[in-house]
C-alpha cells in the first residue's frame, strides 16, 4: 500500500508566503513524478508544478517564478515553496504521485488536498 500525506497550507495575505509538503511512504515503489494540482471552487483541477524521477521540474505559466518544487530522494517528499500570493491562487491543492512497484504497471495516487486561501 503507497500513500501521500500533505502538509502546509492554510490563509495569507495577498503578497505572502507558503510552503506545501508531501511525504509519499509505503512498500517499495519507484516514483516516476511527483507534483502538486490545485482546483478552485467551480473549475477544473489543473497542474501547479511536478518533478520527475529523473528531477526534471515543469511548471504552469502562473507558477513560473513564484513557486518553487523540490524533493527529497531519500525521504520520498516533495515541498511547493509558493511566494508572491495572490488571491487567484486561492484553491485547493493536492499531492500527485505517479509511480510504480517494481515490475509491476505505473500508477497514480492523490492526496486528501489541503486549502490554501489568499486575503487580498
Amino acid at each position: 500500500q503507497v500513500q501521500v500525506v500533505e502538509s502546509g497550507g492554510g490563509s495569507v495575505q495577498s503578497g505572502g508566503s507558503l510552503r506545501l509538503s508531501c511525504a509519499a511512504s509505503g512498500r517499495p515503489f519507484r516514483i516516476n513524478s511527483m507534483g502538486w494540482y490545485r482546483q478552485a471552487p467551480g473549475q477544473q483541477r489543473e497542474a501547479v508544478a511536478q518533478i520527475t524521477g529523473g528531477g526534471t521540474t515543469n511548471y504552469a505559466d502562473f507558477a513560473e517564478g513564484r513557486f518553487t518544487i523540490s524533493r527529497d530522494s531519500a525521504k520520498n517528499t516533495i515541498d511547493l515553496q509558493m511566494n508572491s500570493l495572490k488571491p487567484e491562487d486561492t484553491a485547493v491543492y493536492y499531492c500527485n504521485l505517479q509511480y510504480a512497484h517494481f515490475g509491476q504497471r505505473p500508477a497514480e495516487l492523490w492526496g486528501q488536498g489541503t486549502q490554501v486561501t489568499v486575503s487580498s
